[in-house]
């Protein structure tokens, strides 16, 4: 099939069993093999609002190409017919090249293939900081807070908060770890208020703290690339719960005046964020400072997958693949899940 020469749609905008002339970026490229030996490539083909997978078999005549040749962050322009399936989005390829510089003139522009934050990272750099000054009462523990946010200002305000699902995007680890914080902050605030007599007493300090550095592995765990951050050595060996833990101990055991019990606290917080082993933490919460961080983590990644379903794209229509009138999303979605948007009328 030749390229046609009407304008290229974006792959975000293709409904199931629609075919499309499209501008992608090949996010990734995995070998397996069938049962009787044969090679194939499961590959993930992207825009800003979507990612796909393609099956490239044996027999296909791109296997060669995709085998010897592509590689995460190339751009292509494909045709393709997009379905929904129940392993996922997935496109059939009818045709495919790579760009060349004449599609500049038919709409490829690299930069739209790059998803960021929609805040200024600097600035929630700055809101960050300023909670813990003026939140974090001991002087230890706001010492080898600031002490970590400093070393990694840099990488904190580019990093995404993970490779794929939440926040997913240049800057959104801040996004993500200043918005934990603050609910973290208002939920500290309350039960402690609430429950005057525990004994001890919620420590707002370690829950500040520990929203701050939860997710501090994670600038260690991916790197990010043109196609989306990828995963380190590390960060597939160890996994950044336990390279955060790690980090804030080292840190930690050389802060002066920190007590060891403040720290043993500190580091249960960050281990348990993901709140089951099933889930990736090692332990449970099983502090009351580790319960607020775990919820307030967890409520901020998942409200951020639905409302990336419900939330107008940059042409104005919604993410995922949806009619107006539709009373449900389509199932494109980090949550895999169809999000009611309303009674059709």
């Amino acid at each position: 099939m030749l390229f046609p020469e009407s304008p290229t749609t974006r792959l975000a905008d293709l409904a199931p069993g629609e075919e499309g002339d499209c501008f992608v970026l090949l996010a990734a490229r995995d070998k397996a093999s069938t049962r009787d030996g044969k090679p194939f490539y499961r590959t993930t083909f992207k825009d800003k609002r979507r990612s796909v997978t393609a099956m490239i078999w044996a027999d296909s005549a791109y296997f060669p190409a995709c085998d010897g040749e592509w590689k995460p962050g190339d751009f292509f322009r494909v045709v393709c017919r997009y379905e929904e399936t129940k392993y996922g989005p997935q496109i059939e390829l009818k045709s495919l090249r790579p760009v060349v510089d004449g599609d500049r003139a038919e709409g490829f522009d690299p930069l739209a293939f790059t998803a960021s934050t929609r805040f200024d990272p600097a600035e929630m750099f700055a809101e960050l900081r300023e909670l813990v000054a003026t939140k974090i009462e001991s002087g230890p523990l706001r010492a080898l807070t600031v002490e970590i946010l400093d070393e990694f200002a840099d990488d904190l305000r580019s990093f995404p908060a993970a490779s794929r699902n939440h926040h997913a995007f240049s800057g959104g680890f801040v996004e993500h770890v200043l918005s934990v914080t603050k609910t973290a902050v208002f939920l500290a605030e309350k039960y402690a208020a609430l429950y005057p007599d525990m004994n001890p007493p919620l420590s707002t300090d370690l829950v500040v703290a520990g929203a701050v550095l939860h997710d501090i592995g994670k600038l260690i765990e991916l790197r990010p690339t043109a196609a989306g951050a990828e995963y380190t050595a590390p960060g597939r060996l160890v996994g950044h719960i336990l390279l955060g833990r790690d980090l804030v101990r080292d840190r930690g055991l050389k802060t002066d005046g920190l007590d060891a019990e403040t720290l043993l606290r500190l580091e249960h917080v960050v281990v348990s964020h993901q709140g089951k082993p099933e889930w990736g933490s090692p332990v449970e919460p099983t502090t009351p400072e580790a319960l607020l961080v775990h919820y307030a983590d967890d409520i901020d990644a998942k409200f951020e997958m639905v409302a990336g379903a419900l939330t107008p794209g940059d042409g104005g229509e919604t993410k995922g693949p949806t009619t107006p009138g539709e009373e449900f999303t389509g199932r494109d979605n980090a949550l895999r899940r169809a999000i009611f948007r309303g009674l059709a009328e």
